[in-house]
């Protein structure tokens, strides 16, 4: 056993709040820093010993040819020193990338994705031989970026602009109300500021979306349920409404509701809804709300993502069960 993977043995055994203080596991670094590939390869890492790591949870990745010891919480800083290893110093980050570093959940919805593709800007005349860089013309305005650890940064609100134009429909909108929830800049904020981008990419589905966003979302594929209710004839939903009894008693909040007409959906993700505990709450929660004459469904990850994914059957029923009762 090599002498770095003996100081990950090392670490992996320090008692967890310890960790991330253990010795370097390369050495002349500190066990919370960062490592690109290359680093790791002339630290005597195979690219078959990384790939084992990796799957053994013991390294993680972070970004695209970056990794760090498992046991390191996240954070903005671990964030932006993994950055500095792939960005050029002079680039903008955008897009995705400039939304995972402001802390939205703006990963790609129904991917099982967990490590964000890098998006930096050059300008036009400038090109990198790999793919983190967007080149092309973004119109950025000084108030746009903004520097962060000494990286710049698109802002959460130009970010939604962008991730609102450019992305699929169903992730951009899911990308806005991520950003919106940050509460750092307002809907208001995020419509007015459309009309800069008139006859550019996008804008279209930009000015649609920006509309129908909510502060209030939760996660992604939550996001894009609503998205599909709002494409049927039912009425509006609201997100996160709580649910109580006729002696005041709270009795649970649901995803996505619509109170005068007691009905509501909610999205059942693996993330969230892993255990058979978890799973026995939420069906006895969901039994007290339907006696106060609720109808509700559950929704899946196949119902939303996937071929055959049709959310919209489920959701149409929801009326009928409502007239029914």
């Amino acid at each position: 056993m090599s002498a770095t993977l003996r100081m990950l043995d090392a670490m992996i055994d320090e008692p967890a709040h310890l960790r991330p203080h253990a010795a370097c596991w390369v050495e002349g670094m500190d066990a919370s820093t960062p490592l690109s590939f290359a680093q790791a390869r002339a630290a005597g890492l195979s690219a078959n010993t990384i790939a084992r790591l990796v799957r053994e949870r013991r390294l993680r990745r972070l970004l695209k040819g970056v990794y760090v010891a498992s046991q390191v919480p996240d954070s903005l800083d671990l964030r932006l020193a993994a950055l500095r290893l792939v960005v050029p110093a002079d680039s903008v980050i955008v897009d995705r990338t400039a939304g995972w570093l402001h802390g939205a959940d703006v990963l790609e919805p129904g991917s099982h994705q967990s490590v964000p593709q890098v998006s930096a800007y050059l300008d036009r005349h400038r090109r990198l031989r790999n793919d983190l860089a967007r080149s092309g013309h973004r119109g950025l305005r000084p108030g746009d970026v903004v520097e962060l650890g000494g990286l710049r940064v698109t802002t959460p609100l130009r970010t939604a602009w962008d991730l609102g134009r450019l992305l699929r429909r169903d992730q951009a909108f899911a990308a806005l109300d991520a950003l919106l929830h940050l509460r750092v800049f307002t809907k208001p904020e995020l419509v007015a500021g459309i009309a800069r981008f008139r006859g550019m990419r996008g804008v279209v589905q930009l000015r649609h979306l920006a509309p129908l966003t909510d502060a209030r979302a939760e996660s992604p594929p939550e996001s894009i349920l609503r998205l599909r209710w709002l494409e049927t004839d039912l009425p509006r939903p609201e997100p996160q409404v709580w649910v109580g009894n006729d002696l005041g008693e709270l009795l649970g909040r649901l995803d996505l509701a619509n109170a005068e007409h007691r009905i509501y959906a909610e999205y059942d993700g693996a993330a969230w809804h892993q255990s058979a505990e978890q799973q026995a709450r939420d069906v006895a929660r969901r039994r007290l709300i339907d006696r106060e004459g609720w109808r509700g469904e559950g929704f899946v990850d196949t119902d939303l993502f996937g071929p055959g994914a049709d959310p919209w059957s489920k959701l149409r029923r929801l009326m009928a069960q409502r007239r029914t009762a």
